[in-house]
This record gives structure tokens, sequence and C-alpha cells, in this order.
């Protein structure tokens, strides 16, 4: 079966949608996702909303249970504990390839991001942002398939990021780790910058491990 261009746009619309619901929590973990239902609140054939749910499936977002359709995926303990070692990985890799060719534009950019953070309201929003910040430093090391990777293990986890970072002191501990990433690069200090993005993402995993642990208990 031959899928049109217009399918594929179609598809990439209506991913973008479910995508911003799962990231920002209002369709939750384990929540079926139901090809008519879908299909009927877009207008649609099934055709582009099954591309919709492969795509997100591909991201991790979805999963496909046997004789029950799609689901929005449920991270494990164990899985939590996979994306943060492998992101830990490659993160500081790039890090230390970007670190020598970061120019005062991108130290001032990661610098605006922050104070957009501090200031911003929205929860969902500052986890967009905490991707920005990342992004802007990891950019010059020309490595794009490695942060393709890197941002779909950040989507992986974004949509539980949003409700340990509504912790007000979550925040303060994080936006300090930035700023310290930030400063040594400003003084080429890789080691620095290396070792503080492993122990800042070393407790963002610890912080989910936790909220996941409790709501297996509840």
């Amino acid at each position: 079966m031959t899928i049109s261009k217009t399918s594929i746009n179609t598809a990439e619309l209506i991913a973008g949608a479910l995508r911003a619901d799962i990231l920002q929590g209002r369709l939750k973990s384990s929540q079926p996702l139901r090809q008519d239902d879908i299909a009927a609140k877009f207008g649609v054939s099934k055709i582009p909303v099954r591309e919709a749910l492969y795509q997100l499936k591909a991201e991790g977002l979805v999963t496909f249970i046997p004789n029950r359709g799609a689901a929005v995926s449920e991270l494990s303990i164990q899985e939590v504990d996979e994306i943060y070692a492998m992101r830990i990985a490659l993160e500081t890799v790039a890090l230390q390839r970007a670190l020598p060719r970061l120019t005062i534009a991108d130290l001032t950019r990661a610098d605006d991001i922050l104070i957009a953070i501090d200031h911003e309201q929205n929860v969902a929003r500052w986890s967009e942002l905490n991707w920005e910040f990342h992004a802007t430093l990891y950019a010059p090391a020309y490595l794009p398939r490695l942060l393709d990777w890197v941002h779909t293990l950040h989507v992986n986890v974004a949509r539980y990021l949003v409700i340990y970072l509504a912790s007000l002191d979550y925040q303060t501990t994080s936006q300090q780790e930035h700023r310290t990433i930030v400063t040594a690069c400003r003084h080429g200090d890789i080691e620095t910058a290396t070792k503080t993005l492993q122990l800042h993402l070393q407790s963002a995993s610890q912080q989910l491990t936790t909220f996941l642990t409790q709501r297996q208990i509840k």
C-alpha cells in the first residue's frame, strides 16, 4: 500500500498533538489510544493515525499491546536506569566535543534560557526550555545522529519530568547545576563541566526512580 505525502503530513500533525498531550500529562501512562476515536477527533481515516502511533512508538511514548491496541507507554524503573545510563554516556561525549567550539553567543543563549526558566510558571514549558538549554551546549559538537538519540531519550522521560520538576527544591538545585556547567564551559574546564553534567543527570534519574517507586507502592 502506498502512503501519500498528504497522509504523512497528517500523521505528523496527529503525532505532534498526541505527543504534546502525553508530555503535558493530559494522556496518562497506560491510557488506551483507540485509533477509531483519534481518527474521529481529527476527521481523518485510520491510516495517518496508525502512522502517527508508530512514530510515537519509535520515540518510546506509545506501546502496542497484543489484542488490545496502542496505549501510552509506562516506564519501568529498569528502563529509567537504562535511559539515564545512555544519556550520561552520550551527553558527556557531546559536551566534551562541543565545549572547545562553544562561542560567546552560545553561552549567552544558554544564560538567557536559564533566566527564562527562572521566570517560567508553566512546568511543561520548563521541560522544553530544559532541552533547549542542553541542546544549545551540545550543538557545536556536530554529532547530529548522537543528538537525535539524546533528544529521543529526553522525550521518553520528559512527561515525568514535568511532575517532579514542580518541586521548588529540585528546580533550585537543577538551576544551580546548569549554571555551574555554563561557568565551567566559559572557562574551558571540561572536567568540571562533564562531571557536573553527570551528577545533574544522575540526580534526575534518582528523582524519577523515587517517583516511580512511590507510585508503585500506592
